[in-house]
């Protein structure tokens, strides 16, 4: 089934004159349930006139009828000859209308803040924009980075829900293949993979393994050093008693000869 040629005009206009679930408009326009129920709020793509799809022979009354009364029913989309094809996805840098660009660096602090996971090029993609922005607005080095706040890029029309989705699944996608893949070389290496250590821990370790020898030997060595210099100063002394003594007589005897 292809997509209404105004997808969220279809939307506003099925959101204001059917009773409609979210999903099933969603299914129809081929938008996310949160683009949907986004724009029932007023937060996404405020002011869009409604479309009518019966007046543009895309949907019949009665076909809105039935899904109303049923909610698990879908919208099926009246077949025509000449139906248009589903417009490829340009490769290559996404456009940006003048509107919008001056809500690109708000976007991408948004996304670098909330989806760390992304690839500056994945971000590239989402909203339009080059690496050398997304890397200065990472480094807070952005002209107007004290003035930028966190906007959602979903809500400003830089980007669809869905786009957004499948840009963060591939992320983990690339994050847990990443982990396999050093698993596998623990394993083959035969090393196993290094564990979380609190500081507690670690402070333990060191305790055991460093301070306890280094201070055993220290007092050991201390305690040698001070008996050796114990005995040199006891023999220092005695060789001085001796010598003060023996000196003391003979400088007596000298006296009593003069006399």
């Amino acid at each position: 089934m292809s997509q209404p040629l105004m997808p969220k005009a279809t939307a506003v206009w099925l959101i204001d004159n059917t009773a409609l679930t979210f999903e099933q408009i969603a299914d129809f326009c081929s938008l996310h349930i949160l683009e949907v129920k986004g724009i029932a709020d007023g937060d996404v793509d405020h002011g869009i006139r409604g479309a009518d799809p019966i007046a543009a022979g895309q949907l019949t009354r009665l076909e809105i009828e039935d899904c109303q009364k049923d909610k698990n029913a879908r919208l099926k989309a009246i077949q025509k000859r000449g139906d248009l094809p589903e417009v490829a996805r340009r490769v290559g840098k996404k456009y940006t209308p003048l509107s919008k660009r001056q809500d690109r660096p708000d976007s991408i602090f948004w996304l670098v803040r909330n989806h760390p996971e992304l690839l500056d090029s994945q971000i590239g993609k989402l909203v339009g924009t080059t690496k050398s922005t997304i890397q200065s607005i990472r480094d807070r080095t952005h002209w107007n980075s004290a003035n930028l706040t966190p906007v959602d890029p979903v809500s400003v029309g830089l980007c669809t829900q869905v786009d957004l989705d499948n840009a963060v699944q591939k992320a983990f996608k690339r994050i847990e293949k990443r982990k396999a893949e050093e698993a596998k070389k623990y394993e083959s290496e035969g090393i196993s993979a290094p564990e979380n250590i609190n500081k507690e821990q670690v402070k333990e370790i060191n305790v055991e393994q460093n301070l306890e020898p280094v201070n055993t030997e220290y007092e050991t060595a201390t305690e040698k050093n001070v008996e050796e210099k114990t005995l040199l100063e006891d023999n220092n002394n005695q060789q001085e008693k001796e010598y003060t003594s023996d000196s003391v007589f003979a400088k007596l005897n000298e006296l009593k000869k003069e006399d």
